[in-house]
């Protein structure tokens, strides 16, 4: 489970077990909010098992649970700075774990890099954005799912600005090279990926 990760992740510094739970227990307090339909505990386990395949291809697989667990900390629709504001929190909490500065920068940098899921030079950030992308090469099913459940979190905003909105992050994706860097998440889910966001251009 991620929480054992992320508890690992923690107490391998200079926190205790106790620190470490309360920790987690901010976390969970934050993503269980009633305003998360996607952005939940639910999304956070999706991206830790989506990367459990390729674990051993993580440089660095604590700093990538730390970026997992605390990449969404943040997240209001109606705000552009989550990011930055989630990858502050990681930062100032791994630093206090004793993860040093160039760990936690590195956390911040994983984070930072899911605003535009560009290709990174650093392999342990293209294999985070990827899982964190992975929602959109599921099936169909699945798919209509997160769509529904993204437009909750956005319903502060009505279609007529809702619509040209999403459309314009579809489209980034479909515009880049490829929308995983990773060669593994590519295999898996690129297809589909441009399927599904094709489909939702087309009901949007």
């Amino acid at each position: 489970m991620l929480e054992t990760d992320f508890l690992q992740s923690l107490q391998s510094g200079q926190l205790d077990t106790a620190a470490a739970g309360s920790c987690w227990s901010e976390i969970v307090h934050q993503y269980a909010h009633k305003s998360r339909h996607y952005h939940s505990l639910h999304h956070l386990e999706s991206v830790w098992k989506e990367l459990l395949p390729v674990k051993n291809q993580i440089q660095d697989w604590l700093v990538v649970v730390c970026a997992i667990a605390y990449h969404d900390f943040f997240y209001d629709a109606r705000h552009s700075d989550n990011e930055g504001k989630s990858a502050g929190k990681a930062v100032s909490k791994m630093m206090e774990a004793g993860f040093g500065q160039e760990r936690a920068s590195r956390c911040y940098r994983h984070i930072m890099a899911t605003k535009g899921h560009q290709l990174s030079a650093d392999p342990d950030t293209n294999f985070f954005t990827d899982a964190d992308l992975a929602i959109l090469g599921q099936d169909e099913a699945t798919y209509l799912n997160y769509l529904s459940a993204i437009r909750k979190e956005y319903r502060v905003y009505p279609d007529f600005l809702y619509k040209p909105g999403r459309r314009k992050v579809l489209r980034h994706f479909l515009d880049l090279p490829r929308i995983f860097k990773t060669e593994y998440f590519f295999q898996w889910y690129e297809v589909a990926a441009r399927e599904n966001i094709g489909r939702e251009l087309e009901m949007l």
